[in-house]
């Protein structure tokens, strides 16, 4: 036995090392197929990055968030790296049954933490393997986030796990058997009792004992290297080392999730100069080599978990987008055309093949028709990513939140629409008549400008007019960025009059932009269009740093030798879409200002006693977290402390909310769009939040406001909610209670007491 082990372990290890190096280079010159990103991109801060790494992994910050699955993967992680001298020391064994490791062998805190890793490592993957069996892919209807996964690999990575754990244990207490140990030792703390039974052995037996559980340990883990070697495209084994350059190069170095801003758009690792673009500029993703190469790396990270499956608000409503399958089938699509591409072929912007037929006579048939898949198109014509795929996303962020190896989905979902829409003109019809009002009027509705002051003849008091009423905003201690729902939709035209009642009463000083606001383009750059976004913006900036009083070169920047340091630009936004342009996506336009959103103004003015709820609103509350505020802007807390305040309120949250919250369907120019499969994402939201029964749907955002109001209004008149059901912005909450009593309290939502706050702006 002894001999064959060591024969048949000697033959694995010299194989699996051999073919775990070519792999490796594999994939390296694999994700060089991918394009340049800007210098310093992803490399900026090192220090900050690998503390970032280590943080990630060492404390499992995402995997933590689902409880027992976090702890029990986090044993079966850091035990897959921290006992790999175990290897040696089973290799060893097959030579000389009682050996040990040198110096650490034989000392008591090494052996005690392979005793208590090495069992937990058997007890985390147990763990899993039943998480597993519990949410099989085969339940009805789409429960199990494993739905679409390689669960073939996945049971065969298990299996690997599962047999080196059980080795390495047995392996430890047969050590102490052949050592002798006599009554307990704390390096035998949970196996002694198995140590115990087999000192009853004779030597003979315990040596061929040790034979075979070494030997088994070692080809059962050279057998996993070389079948993941052979196979570079298996995201459930591979993650384990990906994730960790994955992680390094993410977007933001701090750790921040990449949700928030999109990244300037770049042809060839440059930022496209709009004004001047060159002849050669790649628009978008037409191909898959057209993806960055940390989009490349992205694809290949992919552990096949599903939790961004599982959060999607698409593919909860039916819908044919999944996060994890898009992703996988870029994975695929990118390793089955890559010999194609390693042997110099590809696609010219005019559709031309760049190599000749001599570079690719040895490529494999099944890559050059992979080659000729488009990637976006239907089922007929063979495409990659369907157009229903690509057109459901509301680019909400749950799946680039719930990510544990941070994959950047919406980016590359951003990016293949970009192509789809400049260069194919290939949208949803009804997306093209908001992209021409955006053009022609600068709002989605095609109002004329002069409409985005009618609110302003509704309230009681002067709201002031940059360029009008005042010179600039040096005059006043806010911008009020009302946005084009804010002024233009009736129903957010509540919000906006509630907020601009409230901060006269607090006394705060404010103005409006009036018909020199534009839209932010939020809606454009999110459907692809990033022509028009970058014309609205620099629109926007031209005209917002002239309010702050600043001179203005030719191409409408500040003149560095007028700057105002010590004036701070202070913005007000009562839609996040804007708050998040405003505050993220400006910054890459020459505009740099504070913004902050309605709610964390208003919740100032409460603590600071300028706005004093004292009327009750009565009735249970539930809160719906815009996607926009809370993931993508990490702000949960300023609605709920306002509502707090109210008197009469008992807030009850919903099944998703904070990270978890579910979209309410108008993200990423879904506003604009017709909802044609599946379920309506704003009724799964609303049946969600009728659960509870509530009297009031708060909000805090206009899309929102508008989503759920049409859901609640539907479910009235089918007679499936109660018909005093109201959606209201928490500004109209607070309005409602910061009034004097009166003998008949107004419904919650319809009006009217607050200075100056500190909140976090969004930079």
């Amino acid at each position: 036995m002894q001999l064959a082990a060591i024969i048949v372990s000697l033959v694995l290890i010299a194989v699996g090392v051999a073919l775990f190096g070519r792999a490796i280079l594999q994939i390296i010159r694999f994700m060089m197929l991918g394009r340049p990103v800007p210098a310093g991109a992803r490399s900026n801060d090192p220090v900050l990055r690998t503390l970032t790494v280590v943080r990630e992994f060492l404390g499992h910050t995402r995997m933590n968030r689902w409880g027992v699955v976090g702890v029990a993967h986090w044993f079966v992680a850091v035990g897959f790296f921290s006992l790999l001298l175990t290897i040696v020391n089973a290799i060893g064994q097959l030579f000389k049954a009682d050996w040990v490791l040198p110096v650490v062998g034989d000392w008591a805190p090494y052996n005690v933490f392979v005793e208590f890793l090495g069992t937990m490592t058997v007890l985390g993957i147990l763990t899993l393997i039943v998480i597993r069996q519990l949410s099989r892919p085969d339940r009805p209807g789409r429960k199990s986030r494993f739905a679409g996964s390689n669960t073939g690999q996945a049971y065969f990575v298990e299996g690997v796990i599962l047999i080196v754990g059980v080795c390495i244990f047995t392996l430890h207490a047969l050590e102490g058997a052949q050592h002798h140990v006599d009554g307990y030792e704390a390096s035998f703390f949970i196996s002694y009792p198995l140590v115990s039974a087999l000192q009853d052995l004779d030597v003979s037996t315990l040596q061929n004992l040790t034979y075979f559980f070494a030997g088994l340990k070692v080809a059962t883990s050279f057998i996993w290297m070389i079948t993941v070697s052979l196979k570079i495209d298996m995201g459930v084994a591979w993650h384990r080392f990906l994730a960790f350059p994955n992680i390094w190069f993410k977007r933001n170095a701090d750790g921040a999730t990449s949700l928030g801003a999109l990244l300037p758009m770049t042809s060839e690792g440059k930022e496209i100069d709009w004004e001047d673009p060159d002849e050669d500029t790649v628009f978008g993703v037409s191909q898959v080599e057209q993806f960055s190469w940390k989009g490349i790396l992205d694809f290949s990270t992919c552990t096949e978990c599903g939790r961004c499956q599982s959060q999607c608000p698409a593919w909860n409503t039916g819908k044919p987008l999944s996060p994890k399958l898009l992703i996988m089938s870029l994975r695929d699509h990118a390793h089955a055309k890559a010999p194609y591409l390693l042997a110099g072929g590809g696609k010219t912007m005019e559709g031309e093949e760049k190599a000749t037929e001599e570079q690719l006579k040895d490529v494999p048939a099944a890559a050059l028709a992979e080659a000729e898949r488009p990637l976006v198109g239907t089922l007929e014509e063979n495409g990659v990513i369907d157009p229903d795929v690509l057109w459901s996303c509301t680019t909400c962020g749950a799946c680039v939140e719930q990510c544990p190896v941070d994959i950047e989905h919406i980016d590359h979902i951003v990016d293949m629409r970009r192509y789809q829409v400049m260069i194919e003109s290939a949208f949803p019809s009804e997306a093209g008549t908001m992209l021409k009002n955006l053009e022609k009027k600068g709002n989605p509705w095609g109002l004329a400008k002069k409409q985005r002051l009618e609110w302003t003849k509704e309230v009681d008091f002067d709201v002031p007019v940059v360029g009008k009423d005042i010179e600039d905003l040096t005059e006043v201690e806010y911008l009020y960025w009302v946005g084009c729902a804010g002024a233009l939709e009736d129903r957010a035209k509540k919000t906006t009059k509630a907020f601009a009642e409230l901060l006269h009463m607090a006394g705060v000083k404010f103005a409006i932009m009036g018909g020199d606001e534009k839209c932010t383009g939020d809606s454009a750059r999110r459907l692809g269009n990033e022509p028009l976004f970058q014309q609205l913006g620099q629109e926007n900036v031209m005209a917002l740093n002239m309010a702050f009083g600043e001179e203005l070169d030719d191409d409408g920047k500040p003149v560095e030798a007028t700057r105002k340091p010590k004036t701070a630009k202070k913005i007000v936004a009562t839609c996040p879409h804007c708050l998040n342009t405003l505050g993220n996506e400006y910054p890459q336009l020459g505009g740099d200002y504070e913004v902050i959103h309605h709610t964390q103004l208003l919740q100032h003015l409460v603590d600071e006693g300028k706005l004093v709820p004292v009327t009750p609103v009565e009735g249970l509350i539930t809160y719906h977290d815009p996607c926009y505020l809370g993931r993508h802007n990490k702000i949960y807390t300023p609605p709920r402390e306002i509502m707090d305040k109210v008197p009469g309120l008992r807030q009850q949250e919903m099944h998703r909310h904070k990270e978890r919250g579910f979209c309410c369907g108008a993200g990423g120019a879904r506003m604009w769009m017709e909802e044609r499969i599946g379920k309506r994402i704003n009724t799964e939201r609303v049946d969600e939040a009728l659960s509870l029964n509530p009297d009031i749907v708060s909000t805090a955002c206009p899309f929102c406001l508008v989503m759920l109001t049409d859901s609640v209004n539907g479910k009235k008149n089918d007679g499936e909610a109660k018909e005093s059901l109201q959606v209201v912005d928490v500004a109209q909450l607070l309005l409602d209670s910061v009034k004097t009593p009166t003998d008949t309290p107004p419904p919650a939502g319809e009006a009217a007491s607050a200075d100056e706050p500190e909140p976090e702006p969004v930079k």
